[in-house]
């Protein structure tokens, strides 16, 4: 990731350290000298303090051996401590700026020493009493009434030095000497010391600078790779913490949104769906309007048309005779009762399909009902000379359903049965049986005769579908009594169904036990 903030925190924690070594280089390059020499001198300065007061103190002519070697121990000690060499000693000088004499007090020095001293003496004298003006290798630093700093270069070795010259109490000069050279091979070595210790540091801090990104943008890569899964409409999981740091105030704020998404989402499909229904159940409607319309037209222009036909024969006086007259008139009757049941039961049906006719839950027995309706079916069974096999369940059966409705799926069945019953091996047969299976129970109605052909299987329970016409016209039906099944089981949330068989058909309806 080519903007990843563990990268951008990574690089900034080691521009900021690599700002910070070069400006500590930078100041040792060009700050640390001239801060070393400040301090070089402010420390001379006191050396010269404690020099000049254990000077006060050095009277050769009044002190013993004993109390010289204890001054010198000291004077020997602030020289190691400060790192500067120290040299008193007692100068005579002629008017014209020449030494007579110098008399070494501290330390005790050899020829060689003598004259490098002499000749360097012998400059800051003529420089401080005859004003004369020291060679190109001396810069002055500081000047006082009793002692001048300088810093020197030394030709003879190659090497630069702070010097201090002046006068102590009693006639005494103090000469102090400090190498400069150390101040510069201290800032190389520092600097040198810096650049390793840098690079340590800086690679120690890039780690550390990794392992801590690592730490902070792990919940927050979490969190985007929750966030994705939230983009695609995955509300399943959540943002599990217990930081209470602002990562965890953030897991806590999408884990609210989430929620509230999954929520407004949820109102959204249902909503969608109770629209989506509406539209379906208004396009339903208007075709099922349509279909009831044409159907309705189709199957009421016949029985309209011969109660119309017979009813202006009367009125013509077609036939005079009483016997023509009644058979015109009893055409006319059972046409009306034709159309005036087809009526109810388009009436019913309209009801069950549009949820109209509230379904009644009842707890009753089922084999009582199934007994009753067979009772009121005998004398039809007679007429079609039809044998029927009843098999009531041995115990008593309760069902919970609205019994009424129940009775017309059940008496529908057995209208059916009788209907399309016909003779198989010397018998016509109907059989009506209840098998419990497990929390519900089935009921089935079968009647020997002709199969139903697999093509109109599940047309039959489409209101108006009529396998064979002639046959159903024959016995006055008009393809409703099966849709009036279909949706009285559905609005039971149950099931029902045909089943072909070599000898006949067999119809079922499940209900509930429990």
């Amino acid at each position: 990731m080519r903007h990843s903030i563990r990268i951008r925190l990574i690089l900034l924690v080691s521009l900021m350290l690599i700002a910070e070594i070069a400006v500590i280089f930078f100041m040792n390059v060009f700050l640390l000298p001239h801060f070393y020499q400040t301090t070089k001198i402010s420390q001379m300065r006191d050396v010269y303090s404690e020099v000049s007061a254990s000077c006060s103190e050095l009277n050769l002519s009044d002190i013993t051996d004993e109390e010289k070697e204890r001054i010198y121990d000291r004077l020997d000690s602030v020289s190691d401590n400060r790192s500067v060499s120290i040299y008193i000693m007692q100068i005579s000088a002629d008017d014209t700026g020449s030494i007579a004499s110098i008399n070494y007090i501290y330390p005790v020095s050899t020829g060689r020493m003598k004259n490098m001293l002499m000749n360097q003496i012998a400059e800051y004298v003529r420089a401080m009493y005859f004003g004369e003006e020291l060679g190109e290798n001396f810069e002055l630093i500081e000047k006082e009434s009793d002692h001048a700093i300088y810093k020197v270069y030394d030709e003879r070795v190659d090497s630069d030095y702070i010097e201090l010259t002046g006068q102590l109490p009693d006639g005494y000069w103090l000469y102090l000497r400090a190498s400069y050279t150390g101040i510069q091979e201290g800032s190389e070595v520092s600097n040198r010391f810096l650049i390793y210790v840098g690079g340590a540091v800086l690679l120690i801090s890039i780690i550390l600078a990794f392992i801590i990104a690592n730490h902070y943008t792990r919940p927050i890569l979490k969190l985007a790779e929750w966030a994705e899964r939230m983009r695609g409409l995955d509300f399943s999981s959540r943002y599990e913490t217990d930081r209470a740091d602002e990562i965890g105030v953030l897991a806590s704020g999408m884990n609210e949104l989430s929620d509230k998404l999954e929520a407004t989402i949820s109102e959204l499909k249902t909503a969608n769906n109770e629209l989506q229904h509406d539209i379906e159940k208004k396009t339903m409607q208007e075709q099922m309007r349509q279909e009831f319309l044409a159907n309705v037209s189709h199957e009421l222009k016949t029985p309209i048309a011969l109660v119309q036909g017979y009813a202006e024969g009367l009125k013509d006086n077609v036939n005079d005779d009483p016997e023509s007259r009644d058979f015109y008139c009893d055409v006319i009757i059972d046409e009306a009762n034709k159309m005036n049941q087809m009526v109810k039961k388009l009436l019913t049906l309209n009801q069950l399909e549009f949820g109209s006719n509230q379904i009644h839950m009842e707890h009753f027995d089922l084999r009582d009902l199934v007994r009753s309706v067979v009772a009121s079916n005998e004398i039809r069974f007679s007429q079609k000379e039809t044998e029927l096999k009843f098999i009531p369940h041995p115990e008593p059966v309760m069902v919970w359903a609205d019994e009424y409705m129940i009775e017309e799926v059940l008496t529908n069945y057995i209208s059916n049965a009788l209907n399309h019953v016909e003779e198989v091996d010397g018998h016509r047969i109907i059989k009506i049986k209840s098998v419990v299976l497990d929390e519900k129970v089935r009921i089935s109605v079968f009647n020997t005769g002709r199969k139903i052909p697999d093509e109109d299987i599940t047309k039959i329970w489409t209101k108006f579908y009529k396998v064979d016409k002639a046959r159903t016209r024959e016995y006055g039906g008009n393809g409703i009594g099966l849709s009036i099944v279909k949706a009285i089981m559905e609005a039971h949330n149950n099931g029902y169904g045909v089943m072909n068989y070599d000898n006949g058909v067999e119809f079922w309806f499940d209900l509930d036990i429990k």
